[in-house]
Order: structure tokens, then sequence, then C-alpha cells
């Protein structure tokens, strides 16, 4: 398994990647690769934002991002890790739990002390580190739990 950095790859591999992103089974990973395919994920989400892809050959096994703003709006909380998502196929084995690890070390080194990451999930990011921190409001309007964890 290889950790790529979805910006670092020329524009066939980014288009490449973009195309298995969509084949994913949640609403998410097709707005994602809709922002990728559009140019907009730095717009969206900070210039300098990451998309993390856990790779296998050929076969995407999971992403997540590393961003400077997700869905939340307040801009004294950063870094956040967002979109992160599993293939069917390849559950149950904490792939998850790579791209989330490998995406703290990258905010650990750039400086920082915490990281962020929303979700309405219920014992699955404390699982890697995360402790629920307080309910807020998305950009759509809705409550989502965020968590917190130390870097």
């Amino acid at each position: 398994m290889t950790i790529l950095e979805f910006f670092e790859q020329n524009s066939l591999r980014q288009a490449y990647w973009t195309e298995r992103i969509s084949e994913g089974d949640w609403r998410a990973a097709v707005y994602l690769a809709e922002l990728l395919k559009e140019n907009k994920f730095g717009e969206r989400y900070g210039a300098n934002g990451q998309v993390l892809l856990l790779t296998e050959g050929d076969s995407l096994v999971a992403f997540c991002t590393l961003v400077r703003q997700d869905e939340i709006m307040d801009d004294s909380l950063f870094p956040w890790i967002g979109f992160v998502y599993t293939f069917p196929r390849y559950r149950g084995h904490r792939y998850s739990q790579k791209l989330i690890d490998h995406a703290c070390t990258l905010a650990k080194a750039q400086g920082h002390t915490k990281i962020y990451l929303s979700s309405d999930e219920h014992g699955l990011y404390e699982k890697y580190g995360f402790i629920p921190w307080r309910q807020m409001q998305t950009l759509g309007g809705e409550t989502t739990q965020v968590f917190i964890r130390a870097l």
C-alpha cells in the first residue's frame, strides 16, 4: 500500500484518480471528484489543501483530505481531515487509520498541535484518537459533531 498526494501527480494521473474517487458509493465522493475535475478544490478548501490517496497499484483503496477549511465556518479552527472514505471491498482493515495517521503526521510537521474532523459517525473516529469536542453548524445549516485530536 502506498499513500500518494493527489496534487503531486501529473495531470493524466490526476484524471485517473479523480475517476476512481467518483466511483465511490458515497455522494461526498462524487462531490469531491467534481471539485477536482473543475479545479475548484483549492477555492473551496484552501490553496494548500491535500487529497491523500491510499493505493494498491492502480487500485484506490481509500482517500481523505487535509485542508485549512472544511464544512464548519470558523477560521480559528484548522487543519481539518475530511472526506474519509474506504472502498467497500477494503473495509474492515483500518485503512482509514493509515490515512488519518498520515494526515496527522503532515499536520504536526506543519507545526499544528491539534486537528479537527466533523462527522455524525459515533464510535468510529474515537478509535483513531479523536474525542467529541462540540456540536457546530455546517455551511448547509445542519448541526454536526466536531471531533478533535491532539498531535
